[in-house]
């Protein structure tokens, strides 16, 4: 018999009272090896609408999925006793699994944030950070269109925000630069939001950290010290335009103040 970290606790929980006119939001993985966190976070999310699948470790979780089981997204912790988050993550990708994945985890520093998203996690949140922030990360995730069977977004039909080459799909979370698309997280896809829609005019560091981090969170050293962060931020989204457009110079910065979005003349 395998060691008890490994065995599945599955559980499905939507406490959506029957004629409620609360909607199903979708489908959501909680895959964490401490019981009373899942619990917790089970029960809430299932009082906002979420279907719940939990799991205390990363390969019964995969086994499931491999028996042709699905979600809508993967809330998933870094340290798990046998197969941590990353290597999970890792499998999943490998696979073709697209389904977006948010870590929810205990460990702050960069350099796991760094790892998570580069090796394809929408997200990175700390176990802290209150509820109304997971949920809000996963509605924008759960309530665009779902996935296809390539794992692509189905075209929304929701807002557009354009500017110049850019192209913001805010129904779906989906950036598009000269119609080639951006493989931005929901946080960065916020901030690119923000800088866009702020027509001639600069949006500061503390305002693009709270879209990161929720108002007045505080972080780094000295009373500035958030800067830090959002300059990181700032870095990683433009390397990732330049991904698809090399000479990509959309995010200007006004140094002592914060960034602004150019249009290419």
């Amino acid at each position: 018999m395998p060691p008890a970290a490994h065995v599945l606790r599955l559980c499905w929980r939507n406490t959506v009272p029957e004629g409620s006119d609360l909607k199903l939001r979708g489908r959501i993985a909680v895959v964490d090896d401490d019981a009373m966190f899942r619990e917790s976070l089970g029960l809430n999310l299932g009082e906002s609408g979420f279907e719940v699948m939990e799991f205390n470790g990363g390969r019964p979780f995969l086994d499931w999925l491999g028996a042709g089981n699905g979600v809508d997204a993967i809330l998933l912790d870094w340290r798990m006793p046998g197969m941590d988050g990353l290597a999970v993550l890792r499998s999943l990708r490998e696979r073709g699994i697209r389904v977006p994945v948010i870590f929810l985890t205990a460990l702050s520093d960069d350099i796991y944030e760094e790892a998570a998203l580069r090796f394809g996690a929408v997200d990175f949140i700390e176990k802290s950070r209150s509820l109304a922030i997971i949920l809000q990360r996963l509605r924008l995730i759960t309530e665009g269109a779902k996935p296809n069977a390539t794992g692509a977004a189905a075209p929304g039909t929701g807002p557009t925000l354009k500017r110049g080459k850019l192209e913001l799909k805010t129904d779906i979370a989906r950036a598009f630069y000269d119609n080639k698309p951006v493989d931005l997280t929901v946080t960065e896809f916020n901030i690119v939001c923000a800088l866009a829609a702020a027509i001639d005019a600069d949006v500061s560091y503390r305002q693009i950290y709270d879209l990161a981090r929720g108002a007045d969170f505080v972080a780094g050293q000295g009373e500035e010290g958030y800067r830090v962060n959002v300059r990181s931020f700032i870095k990683r989204i433009r390397q990732k335009f330049r991904t698809v457009h090399p000479e990509f110079n959309g995010i200007a910065n006004y140094p002592g103040f914060g960034y602004r979005w150019v249009d290419p003349e």
